[in-house]
């Protein structure tokens, strides 16, 4: 699934290629062939995005909603646009440019309301300025759940997905087993201040990097990674391979039904 930084670089994309234009709306799959019937044609006034949910607004209040869920996919290209596969759930077109995007969880035109909803019941976000990282300490603070498990619940951080959660706790030296009301409040102003800058960089370059500069394959003189995922990592997706600190092999388990990944030596806090 798309970690944050995904939705926010989509959001961006869409802007750029769409806002303040009037583009085409359609559904070749069918499923969303009446809201696309009724916004088509108007106006994408601006796009917005919150943990993993991706919102497009249009003319006279109307939104899209977007989640990608496991399976969703969004391509962009140039005018003019090919012809559309009976899997494209949603297609704007413009006289320059077209996206596609097919197989989401969620493509659903939703009020105001209904919008104001989502946002309610999900947390800060790090790449949001309206995002308090307050308001999600204090709940982490009263729990006696793991971080990680933590970290990846959607009602209490939005947008930090399996990549980000082990990679800042390894980059703090936290256990990612300690229970939330043993984290201190030093311990997440520097988790949340590493999660903005991380992400922030994730959006800019698209594609996650968490190494520190005396840490990348040029400094330390050792092959760069090579993953489908792309990007330096210290423990995601390494499991068994040495520690770039220790040499330690990594260590996987699952946790909230996604694999966890850690360092049983350098995250001891």
């Amino acid at each position: 699934m798309p970690e944050g930084h995904t939705i926010h670089r989509l959001a961006q994309d869409y802007a750029a290629r769409f806002q303040h234009s009037t583009p085409e709306v359609t559904s070749p799959q069918g499923k969303f062939s009446d809201s696309a019937a009724l916004l088509t044609r108007t106006r994408l006034t601006s796009t917005e995005a919150h943990g993993k949910h991706l919102f497009l607004a249009f003319e006279a209040d109307h939104w899209i909603h977007i989640h990608l869920g496991l399976f969703g996919k969004v391509t962009f290209g140039s005018a003019p646009a090919p012809p559309p596969t009976d899997t494209t759930r949603l297609r704007l077109t413009s006289t320059t440019a077209y996206v596609d995007l097919k197989g989401p969880t969620t493509c659903a035109l939703v009020t105001p309301e209904e919008k104001r909803a989502i946002h309610a019941r999900l947390g800060p976000d790090p790449l949001r300025e309206d995002a308090d990282p307050a308001a999600a300490y204090e709940r982490i603070h009263r729990s006696r759940t793991t971080i990680a498990a933590l970290l990846l619940d959607q009602k209490i951080i939005a947008g930090v997905g399996n990549v980000y959660r082990a990679e800042v706790l390894f980059r703090h030296g936290i256990d990612p087993y300690r229970p939330g009301r043993d984290i201190t409040r030093d311990e997440w102003t520097g988790i949340w201040t590493d999660l903005v800058d991380l992400m922030r960089e994730g959006v800019k370059n698209n594609r996650i990097d968490t190494v520190r500069p005396e840490h990348t394959p040029e400094a330390m003189n050792r092959p760069p990674r090579v993953d489908d995922h792309g990007g330096e990592v210290y423990v995601y997706r390494r499991t068994n391979q040495p520690c770039h600190l220790c040499t330690t092999p990594v260590r996987t388990a699952d946790l909230s039904a996604r694999n966890l990944f850690w360092c049983p030596t350098c995250q001891t806090a």
